[in-house]
Parts: structure tokens; C-alpha cells; sequence
């Protein structure tokens, strides 16, 4: 626990894509440098990207990461994995295959030591419904990632949770995502988009004005913007670069994260930058959204997920670090105190 609170810090690996993909860190490394920074105990991971057997996950690449995380004093917290209809492309799979597909992956999950599964909404309430008794006889717990552009009265979102209801298995829940309740769109994003791109300032001007629109709906944002491009000439690449920001960062009310607060079985704390006085993110108020869970006595782990890397070569091991500092105090009142 952090700071004896009963919200447990830990961290997606997801945050150090730079490292990874830049080869400077494995996966051994990376859970070893986790560890040195003091960054777990708990670690989230993404089958596609940490192991290269998924979805059927070998018992050697299984063992040899289990002896990672054992060496290393970390434990694994939650996997993601994925719902992809178009695993050849222009050729949508059935539901029987989807269910064969995440079945694949949620023994993997299993395999590796997990004991949660983190699901896309892309799978549909059928295909994961026909998934519970795996999930029973596996003891895995199935948590649908509440994540932007979809927020909780989203039709999709609300048959899921019609769906939760109607079977009322303990191990179905949600995995809110503090990105899909931002107060605004990252900088460090605005900056990428004008600076190293070179996109044109209407274009950007005009994304952020229809972003902060809250009489249009997620995808009639991307629409409008596709509209606005097309009239004013603007290149392809920028308007698809430019319309990211449609699909990763969402308007939700952290408030009404209490909804589903009996049904939470893990929380992202999605975050692109630090402020260097605090530590809190300028773009998504993790105070706002961590304030239910607190006041709700809630328990459960908390992954650090820093997604600058989408648009930043920057240091994901200095951002969870400095973003670690500024949720423990949030999560330990003395502290806060102590530093005012």
C-alpha cells in the first residue's frame, strides 16, 4: 500500500515505450529498473507488446517472466489485451472466433501469473458474456477499460453494464481510465502538432475548439473536423495526426466514476506531462478523478500509464517517478500537510 492507503501504486509497462522500442530496456530491464525506482510493487502489462509468444503464450517465456517479477519483488497486477475483428484485414471474424481469440489470450494472462484481464469494448457484452465460464474456471477477472472517446452513458458502455447486471458475476467489472474524464487536451500534443509536424495553426485551433464543444458528441468531433479539413485544404496526414486527440482524450466528469464504483477492479492513472512545481498533469485532473475512489474507502491497484511517449522521446522512467511523488500525496494526507 502507498502511504498506508488502501490505493496500491504501481505502473504500466506500457508507460516505458520509448525504452522499449528504443532498445534500451527488455522486458527483464524494464522490471528490474521498475524495481530500483521503487515504481511497483505492482506491474501492468501488454500482451502484444511484452511478450513475443502471445497470444500463446509459451510456459518457458511464462516461466521466465514470473522469475523476472519474483527476483525483481514486483507482482503482476492486470494485462491487456485485445478485441480485433479485422485480424486479416477487410475480413471481420465471427463472434466464435472472437471468443476462441480472447480465450487464447486470457489463458496466456493465466499462464503469466495475472490476475485480471483488461478488455477492449470492441469485443461486444455477447463475445465476453460467452467468456464467463473460462474466467470462472481460470479465477480471472474480466475488466472492460472505460477509455476515450467512450464515457459512462455511452450506448456501448451501457449495454456492457446491462450486461454486468444481468449475469452478476463477481468477476466482470470496469477499469476506468483517467484519460476519458481530461479537463483538457495535453500541450505536449498541441506542441508535437505545431512544431514538429508543422500542421497549420487553424487546423489545430479548430480541433481544440471542437474538442471543448460539449454539445457535440465524440465521434461527431471527428466528423466536423473531417469536414473542416476537406474545405480548407488541409493535408491528409495533418488532419489524421490532428484528430488523435478525438479518440485518446475524453470530456466524462470524474464525479460520476462513483456509478460504477462497486464494479472497479483496477484504475489507470493516465497522465502526458508533470508540472514541474506539483507533479500534477496540466491536461487530466488526477485529483478530480482519484476524489470518488478516496472518498468511497475504495481498494485495488493504480497503474501509472504515461502516454506522452504517442507524441515525446521523453524519459518514462523520470515522468512515473515524478508522477508517483504527486499521487502519493494525494493518496497520504499527512504528507500533503506536511509539504504545505
Amino acid at each position: 500500500m502507498s502511504g498506508g492507503h488502501a490505493i496500491r501504486l504501481g505502473v504500466s509497462l506500457y508507460s516505458f515505450t520509448n525504452e522499449f522500442l528504443g532498445r534500451s530496456h527488455d522486458l527483464p530491464a524494464l522490471l528490474r529498473e521498475t524495481a530500483a525506482r521503487g515504481l511497483g510493487p505492482g506491474v501492468e502489462a501488454v500482451g502484444f507488446q511484452s511478450f513475443r509468444s502471445f497470444p500463446n503464450v509459451t510456459e518457458a517465456e511464462a516461466g521466465a517472466f514470473r522469475d523476472a517479477l519474483a527476483e525483481a519483488g514486483l507482482r503482476p497486477t492486470c494485462l491487456g489485451i485485445t478485441a480485433d475483428r479485422f485480424l486479416q484485414p477487410g475480413q471481420a471474424v465471427a463472434d466464435s472466433e472472437l471468443i476462441e481469440f480472447h480465450a487464447r489470450q486470457m489463458r496466456s494472462a493465466h499462464r503469466l501469473g495475472f490476475p485480471l484481464v483488461r478488455f477492449q469494448h470492441a469485443a461486444t457484452p455477447a463475445v465476453i458474456r460467452a467468456l464467463v465460464p473460462l474466467a470462472e474456471r481460470l479465477e480471472l477477472r474480466l475488466g472492460l477499460e472505460v477509455h476515450a472517446p467512450l464515457f459512462l452513458d455511452h450506448p456501448v458502455i451501457l449495454a456492457y453494464r446491462e450486461m454486468f447486471e444481468a449475469v452478476g458475476s463477481p468477476l466482470l467489472g470496469f477499469i476506468p481510465d483517467f484519460g476519458a474524464a481530461a479537463r483538457a487536451v495535453p500541450e505536449v500534443q498541441t506542441a508535437y502538432f505545431r512544431d514538429v509536424l508543422g500542421a497549420p495553426s487553424r487546423a489545430v485551433d479548430r480541433a481544440l475548439a471542437l474538442w471543448h464543444d460539449d454539445n457535440l458528441q465524440p465521434l461527431d468531433r471527428l466528423t466536423d473536423f473531417a469536414v473542416f479539413c476537406a474545405a480548407e485544404g488541409i493535408d491528409d496526414r495533418f488532419r489524421d495526426e490532428i484528430a488523435l486527440i478525438f479518440g485518446i482524450i475524453g470530456r466524462g466528469d470524474p464525479a460520476r466514476w462513483s456509478e460504477i464504483m462497486p464494479q472497479v477492479f483496477h484504475l489507470h492513472a493516465k497522465f502526458y506531462d508533470c508540472d514541474p512545481q506539483d507533479g500534477s498533469d496540466p491536461a487530466i485532473d488526477t485529483a478530480a478523478n482519484l476524489a470518488p475512489f478516496l472518498a468511497a474507502g475504495w481498494q485495488g491497484d493504480l497503474s501509472s500509464e504515461w502516454e506522452g511517449h504517442v507524441t515525446s522521446r521523453g524519459d518514462g522512467f523520470a515522468m512515473v517517478e515524478a508522477q508517483q511523488r504527486y499521487l502519493a500525496t494525494l493518496l497520504n494526507p499527512a504528507a500533503r500537510k506536511a509539504e504545505v
